[in-house]
């Protein structure tokens, strides 16, 4: 590599760090916990009311002005140039996404960084409000069985956070990530470098602990972590809005291929994406709310899935963010990334993944940088993203049971099917 255009990437790679740190896009949409309190107490007592709710976003008109001339001096066709591009572009559409909250704008920007609920998948000839209408028939089938054990939470996010520190521990062996109890945390749990918050309110199950361990740690965290210890990029460390798709999308995959998630979490992933596309199309915050009891969650879950819907937005409706559109979306794109990467020979794109917070198309794009050794491999690659044989057969398989009708199917068809080749051998 020219020395005069790896020094030219190395400064770029350094100014965006500074330029990006005050944008935290989750920070300034949260809501006060007396906002849940409030609105279920109105409930109950029967008389609903719409939450009120007031953002305090700083106004970073001037750090836009600067991405914006970040974005103008990272010319070029180099793959790198146009990872830092893109990069600074999301953080800059971030800021004028969170400076236009509550406003027609603020959904806008947000399906420019997170999609919305019926785009049309890439490749695909569906959209993700398809795929979760296709869940949400095939679990609501599954869930007339009376019989599906459900993971008893009983564990004070104390213990849990003792639990989970050990294990992170001996996983992160040249690096620290600390379990830290949040009580004013409105999600479960957040990861991010070099600590995991899990809300103080909340009591975990032995489900909770499998799927944060794999989905924040081994996905969120080491991703986080493999991009900081990245000698030339420390970029490859920022959660930028354009990630956040594939992000996630390998975070819920490694959910399902480690057994770590239970048919009401593929559910509640659905129900967001369904509830989403009726709350872009008019439907208010009390609305949200009923289609998430209907949905089969408790109250207060139905309150913090409408919240993570409306924030940012307009609790009178039309006004959304859009983020949870990227989870079933992302999950599909990294399960095809992964087919034809291992079909293709290249199973080196599944570990570039992992290199840094990438998105899926990074990890084929700057490959000559992994090549050459600009980029650094990843240090921490979950188990089973490192064994691609194991991992093969369980996309394979997969790809295979969705072709499958199990509509017609019933448990005495099976009886059927022995008694006739019971009778039809040769003497």
């Amino acid at each position: 590599m020219d020395p005069g255009f790896r020094q030219k990437l190395i400064s770029l790679d350094a100014e965006l760090l500074q330029l990006v740190k005050p944008v935290n896009v989750l920070k300034y949409l949260n809501w006060p916990d007396y906002v849940e309190e409030s609105f279920l107490d109105q409930w109950n007592a029967g008389r609903p009311e719409l939450p009120q709710v007031e953002l305090q976003v700083p106004d970073w008109r001037d750090l836009v002005v600067s991405l914006d001339d970040f974005i103008s001096r990272c010319e070029g066709d180099d793959p790198l140039v146009q990872f830092l591009r893109s990069t600074a572009w999301s953080y800059a559409e971030a800021a004028r996404m969170l400076m236009a909250a509550g406003t027609a704008q603020f959904t806008e920007r947000s399906i420019n960084l997170y999609g919305r609920p019926d785009d049309l998948y890439q490749t695909q000839t569906f959209t993700g409000l398809d795929a979760a209408t296709f869940l949400l028939e095939k679990t609501d089938h599954l869930l007339k069985a009376q019989h599906l054990s459900s993971a008893e939470a009983n564990v004070a996010a104390p213990l849990f956070a003792e639990r989970l520190q050990k294990a992170v521990d001996d996983y992160f062996t040249d690096d620290k990530v600390s379990i830290v109890v949040d009580d004013e945390l409105s999600s479960k749990a957040i990861a991010g470098t070099s600590r995991i918050r899990i809300r103080g309110s909340a009591l975990f199950s032995e489900l909770d602990f499998d799927q944060l361990y794999h989905h924040e740690a081994l996905v969120h965290s080491a991703t986080a972590i493999n991009g900081k210890r990245q000698t030339s990029m420390k970029c490859l460390s920022l959660s930028a809005p354009r990630t956040t798709r594939t992000q996630e999308g390998i975070a819920v995959f490694a959910e399902l291929v480690t057994r770590s998630i239970d048919i009401n979490r593929l559910r509640r992933l659905a129900l967001r994406v369904k509830s989403l596309d009726q709350v872009i199309n008019g439907a208010d915050f009390i609305d949200c709310f009923k289609m998430f009891l209907e949905g089969g969650q408790t109250e207060r879950e139905a309150f913090k899935s409408a919240q993570r819907i409306f924030r940012g937005g307009d609790v009178r409706g039309d006004v959304a963010f859009t983020k949870d559109s990227a989870y079933l979306k992302g999950l599909m794109e990294v399960h095809v990334l992964m087919n034809v990467a291992i079909r293709d020979n290249q199973p080196q794109v599944i570990q570039w993944l992992f290199a840094g917070r990438l998105a899926t198309g990074d990890a084929i794009s700057l490959q000559p940088y992994f090549d050459n050794g600009f980029l650094d491999p990843p240090k921490y690659v979950p188990p089973w993203a490192r064994d691609t044989s194991r991992l093969a057969a369980s996309l394979a398989y997969s790809s295979f049971m969705m072709n499958v009708n199990l509509s017609a199917v019933s448990l005495d068809s099976f009886v059927d099917a022995t008694r006739r080749s019971d009778f039809s051998g040769e003497d």
